[in-house]
């Protein structure tokens, strides 16, 4: 299945995209900080089989043009993002990410009305003030850049650490990705530390599939999520330590496929 890029207007500048498949329901994808949509390349081949699945990189991540500052949140990047997919003539998708995708895609669903059938969520970071606040303090500091290449050091060895049992493609995807945005690397983890999903997600009123590696390091949060979803359903990946999109992306694929052409009455359940 071949993928093609593009890029769309949008408020803060052009919003970079990866797509596959011309027929179909529609299905949003939305990264994980600090990566990009390259992260979907496997997943986009799936679902274009049956999808019409589009990939975007966030704001100031991949090849999307940046905000002017740090201090936009989640709403103000999911309503870019929204606008963007609007753009490109979606409606009733399903949107869904993997943790600040996810917060993303919660934030897009309520921003853009009639863009969102259906929501399916990878970690949903529901923490507690004193989580935020720990991870706000610690999770993703300031990153000098000298000239013995420490950062890209740092990068490897961040990955190594975070991501359990990674592969050697994997890690340089990650750290590929981070050091093309190192300057900014932490203004959507900061702004994804910030806010508070349970509400907002709590407050949709489409399907929600809370679809998670057994093993994530959020999937503590799933029971929660699952409390606050008021149409949801959990589907587990077993086995997998997280990165569902990158290590299993047939059958991470295949559960979207299912919900999507469930909530566009193709395939009811």
């Amino acid at each position: 299945m071949r993928i093609r890029s593009g890029y769309v207007d949008a408020a803060w500048g052009q919003v970079h995209y990866r797509a596959a498949g011309d027929s179909g329901p529609w299905v949003a994808l939305f990264h994980e900080s600090p990566l990009s949509c390259r992260v979907y390349d496997d997943v986009l081949r799936e679902l274009g089989t049956h999808c019409r699945a589009v990939a975007f990189d966030t704001p100031g991540y991949g090849a999307s043009e940046p905000p002017v500052h740090d201090r936009f949140e989640i709403p103000d990047y999911a309503a870019v993002l929204g606008e963007a997919a609007h753009a490109l003539g979606m409606r009733d998708a399903v949107l869904g990410g993997v943790h600040t995708g996810a917060s993303l895609a919660i934030e897009a669903a309520h921003a853009v009305p009639g863009l969102a059938a259906g929501v399916f969520l990878s970690g949903v970071a529901l923490f507690s003030a004193d989580e935020r606040a720990e991870m706000l303090a610690s999770w993703a500091p300031d990153v000098a850049q000298d000239l013995d290449g420490t950062q890209f050091a740092w990068a490897v060895e961040r990955y190594r650490r975070i991501w359990p049992a990674l592969t050697a493609p994997m890690l340089h995807t990650a750290v590929v990705e981070v050091m093309r945005v190192a300057e900014r690397y932490n203004w959507g983890y900061n702004a994804a530390f910030r806010h508070d999903p349970a509400q907002p997600l709590a407050d949709l009123r489409v399907p929600v599939l809370l679809l998670d590696a057994e093993h994530d390091m959020l999937a503590d949060k799933d029971p929660l999520a699952l409390a606050l979803a008021r149409s949801g359903r959990l589907e587990v990946l077993p086995g997998l330590p997280g990165q569902p999109h990158l290590r299993a992306p047939q059958e991470y694929a295949a559960h979207i496929r299912d919900f999507a052409l469930e909530v566009s009455g193709a395939c009811p359940r």
